[in-house]
Order: structure tokens, then sequence, then C-alpha cells
């Protein structure tokens, strides 16, 4: 959410700031808001001007009544005054009204309005027009037959997902003996790689209030995204970073404690509603999953610098891991109304022969902050809104997909690479039973 003070010296920056999200339906809500502001702001102007003329008025009737114990022509005079005082309140009641009504429209229409985009970002309309940027470690093709991700799991007694269609329905599964070990063996050392990096280890609520909800991300996202509670104000987390920003509602945070720097573990929970293709069945696109996150609240001066150190520290962990990447710049289109800048990271797909998302880095400027009326206070007591930022670290089983195909052997064993072993008991190979 921006500034609405910016919006109101900016309106046609806004304005063109939504022609590259290709959002013009959105167009007409920037007008409105200004118009609502205007009245909101005589609102408050007349108002403030009736309670100070109240306590004028009032003193005015005071002196009034004492006047009248020698002179009770001054009664009828106080009572004319006290007419005016009624009228005077009933008026600011209504406006009173009139203010919370606006408030809340504006803010309504505010949370629709996209944030600035960096002047970096590519202009494109859908994620046809992402860039990609930089490729690391060498995407080889497949000398042998490649099975789908499933094929190999189950090759290795690692996966039922008939289990779980049985138990949950689509979108669930089953992880079994290495490959389940395999799983949390990554998480284990994607935290562990975190906390090297000077992060502090959290496992955050896996569920939160809709003002949370409603700080961390747009109307649109939640409604694709979220599990509701029923008869409770709670949503279960898509990410951690929901919660882990959320941590910060309504704070005052002192600013000679910045930069906050957190690593999350949690299961997140998703209804990835829309239709899919053949490459997202099995374990791919799902509705709970578990990921290891990664998050930054810092003053604003700095969070581009911290932009750059997330999105490489995804790239040191999976070729610490021997998967190639890439690092793909989404363009305006693809980025979400809060997000002033982001990337993927794909990891390689030697079966498809191509590259698929596995990490997403985003800097989001100071939206957050400001729905969720976060705050930094300085040594000589101002105040300002921080940045946040956010970056996948790891999120298995989707990471699994790269790693087995990256690592499956002609015999159909599977190798484990070396910064690796010691989450898996030492072992170097998974050898298959089928």
């Amino acid at each position: 959410m921006i500034d609405m003070k910016f919006l109101r010296e900016n309106p046609e920056l806004v304005k063109e700031n939504i022609r590259k999200k290709f959002q013009d339906h959105k167009l007409p809500l920037v007008d409105k808001v200004i118009e609502l502001d205007a009245q909101n702001r005589a609102a408050i102007a007349e108002a403030d001007a009736l309670r100070a003329s109240r306590n004028a008025l009032s003193k005015q009737v005071g002196m009034l009544m004492g006047m009248a114990k020698k002179d009770p022509s001054k009664l009828e005079e106080a009572e004319k005054v006290k007419e005016e005082v009624k009228k005077n309140a009933e008026r600011l009641a209504q406006l009173e009204q009139d203010e919370t009504r606006l408030q809340e429209e504006i803010r309504a229409i505010m949370m629709q309005i996209p944030n600035i985009i960096d002047p970096s970002v590519p202009i494109g309309e859908s994620d046809e027009f992402n860039v990609e940027v930089a490729r690391f470690g060498e995407a080889k093709e497949a000398e042998f037959d490649i099975p789908y991700h499933t094929q190999i799991m189950e090759a290795l007694d690692g996966v039922d997902m008939d289990a779980a269609g049985r138990v949950a329905g689509n979108g669930f599964y089953y992880l079994m003996g290495d490959i389940a070990r395999l799983h949390e063996a990554v998480i284990a050392y994607a935290r562990d790689f975190m906390i090297d990096k000077g992060f502090t280890y959290c496992i955050p609520p896996f569920m939160i209030r809709r003002a949370v909800v409603e700080g961390v991300m747009s109307q649109t996202e939640m409604d694709a995204m979220m599990y509701k509670i029923e008869g409770e104000d709670l949503y279960l987390i898509g990410t951690s970073e929901h919660s882990m920003i959320g941590k910060y509602i309504d704070q005052m945070i002192p600013e000679e404690s910045l930069p906050h720097t957190l690593t999350s573990y949690s299961p997140c929970f998703r209804k990835e509603k829309g239709a899919h293709g053949i490459e997202e069945r099995g374990v791919y696109r799902i509705h709970q999953f578990e990921k290891q996150e990664m998050i930054v609240v810092c003053k604003p001066e700095e969070s581009m610098d911290w932009y750059e150190k997330m999105w490489r520290y995804s790239v040191e962990l999976f070729r610490s891991l021997e998967i190639p990447v890439r690092q793909l710049e989404c363009c305006s289109g693809d980025l979400a109304d809060l997000k002033v800048k982001s990337c993927d990271i794909e990891a390689w797909s030697p079966r498809q022969g191509k590259y698929f998302e596995v990490c997403s880095c985003s800097n989001l400027g100071d939206a957050q902050a400001r729905r969720l009326k976060m705050r930094v206070k300085t040594a000589d007591k101002k105040t300002y809104l921080p940045h946040t930022l956010n970056n996948t670290v790891v999120a298995p089983p989707r990471m699994l997909i790269a790693f087995l195909e990256n690592h499956l052997q002609k015999d159909g064993s599977v190798t484990i690479p070396e910064v690796l072993r010691p989450y898996m008991g030492g072992k170097s190979v998974l050898v298959p039973n089928k």
C-alpha cells in the first residue's frame, strides 16, 4: 500500500505505474480515492473547527450563567448559546461518522492500488516477459531417460500418492523412508546454512489473524491461497513469511536493532486454485508442504543491498547441492501488488530440458510496514517505515524434484552431495528397491 500523501501529490505517476502493471481497470481508483481524501480532509477540518468552537462556547455558557445571577436577561442569552452547542454537537457526531466511513473507503481502495515498482523492473504483461539474468552451474542434457519424479521416488519406496488420495484427496502425499529422510535433511541443511549466514532461526505460528493476512498480501492473493479456519479469526499460513512479518504488527522498532534477519521453518497450506499442466502432477503443486524461509526488516536505504544478498544465498545453497540454477527477473505484470522488485531462482530439470521455479525473492519496500503499522524509532525520537524482504531458502518437496533428477544415475540410484551426507546418516547414495 502506497502513501496517501504521495498519491495525492503524484496521481499521474501512480496511474503510469498501474499501466506498467497492465491493470488499467484500476485507473479510475486513483481519481476516486483523491476525491474521497478531499472529502475526508474537509470533514476533519470542519470537525476540528467545531471542537474548538465547542470549547469556546462552553466557556461562554459558563460565563453567562454566572452573570445571570445578577442579570436574569443573560439566562436567555445562555440558552441560545446552549442551543448552538447542541447543534454543533449533532453536526460533529455526523462528521465523525463520515470520517470513519471515508477512511474505510479510502483504505479499501488504497489496498487495491499496486506499489510503485523499481525502475529496473522489466515491463511485461505476464511471466512470459520475465528476463533471464544469469545462470549458475552447467545445465547438462540427460544421457539417459529420466523417469517422472514420482517414479523415481516409488523405485526408492519413497512416496505413496494413492494412500494420500484416500486420506485427504488430490494435492497431498505420503513421503516414506529415504525420501522422507532426504526431505528433512534438506530442510535441516537449509536451516544451518542460513544460521551460518547470521540469520536467527525461528519457528513461527502456523495460523494468523485476518489483520495480519491483510497486512502482508493482497486480497487477490489471499482469496487464491489462504485456508480459513471456520468460526475463528484465523487462517492457515501459505508461507512462514506471513507470520514472520506479522510478528512486527503495531510495533515500534528501535533503529539500532536493525536489520532484523530471520530464517524460519513451517508447514505451508495453499488452495492452489486453477488448472495446472501435466508437469505439475505428483508433488510439484500441492496443498501442503514444508519450507525454510528468510525475511529481512531493514532501513529503506539498505533494502536493495539485502535483496541482492538474499537471492544470491539461494543460488549458493542450490549450487552447494550440485544443482544448476538461473536467476529470472520478474516483469511488471508478474509482480504481486505489494512488490517493488522480485526475482525467481529456477532449478534445471534434465528430464524436461528446462528450468522451473524453486525460490522467489522479493523486496516489498514499505508496503507491508504501512499496512501492519510497523515503525522504526531513531535515537532522536523520529519515526519512519522500515522495508521488508522475503525469500525462499528451500521448499521441498518441489526442490526434491530438481534434486532427484540432477542426482539420478543410470542404474536408478541417487547420489547424495557431500554437504548433505551428515544429515543423511553418512549415506552417499540411495539405492532403488525396484
